[in-house]
């Protein structure tokens, strides 16, 4: 049975996004209008700037609508920014930021610096099978603090949350996508697919 899987197509790296699903076997389609967001059983927050794709979110009509579906269960991933759009609060967004909610999760824009200070580690993740998860991180927030409604799935050695999930929706301080990672995909389809 095909799933619908969109990904919010305002800003960001969509179509590293839309390969994964598509070699997954989701119909992967483009969401950039409320209606389009309507017809897709599952919806991937890709990386990019969150201020940029909060702000294009109001001009496309899309911010009250996003912010419905994902209240309602629409399963959904979260990469980098994406993560920051889920989150219910941030520390330290920008003047008039918003998110659309629903990870009980306060996070911090940026926490590891410039691009320049990008990096690459691996992370355990227990509630995957091995191997580990090889985590690319681009200017990355970090969860500071997770509310009793929201799990952390994995951390740094360091000790610092990069990766939470609640209900049916994933957030991620990284981008999978790029270091060839789809597990976190495999499940955003699964519970899609589930839904439809």
């Amino acid at each position: 049975m095909s799933v619908r899987v969109g990904v919010l197509a305002l800003q960001g790296d969509v179509r590293e996004h839309l390969r994964v699903l598509t070699d997954l076997g989701a119909d992967a389609v483009l969401v950039r209008r409320p209606e389009e967001l309507a017809q897709v059983d599952g919806l991937v927050l890709p990386g990019g700037e969150s201020t940029v794709i909060d702000r294009l979110s109001r001009a496309f009509g899309l911010r009250d609508p996003l912010r419905a579906a994902i209240a309602d269960g629409l399963p959904a991933l979260g990469t980098c920014a994406g993560l920051i759009l889920l989150a219910d609060r941030i520390l330290d967004g920008a003047p008039g930021q918003e998110t659309f909610g629903g990870l009980d999760v306060t996070v911090r824009r940026n926490a590891f610096g410039s691009q320049a200070e990008s990096f690459e580690t691996r992370l355990q993740v227990p509630s995957l099978d091995p191997p580990e998860v090889r985590a690319t991180f681009i200017r990355a927030p970090v969860v500071e603090e997770i509310g009793p409604s929201a799990r952390a799935l994995a951390r740094l050695e360091d000790g610092r949350t990069v990766a939470v999930a609640q209900g049916s929706l994933l957030g991620l301080s990284f981008h999978p996508e790029v270091s060839g990672e789809t597990r976190f995909h495999r499940l955003l389809v699964q519970r899609a697919r589930e839904r439809g």
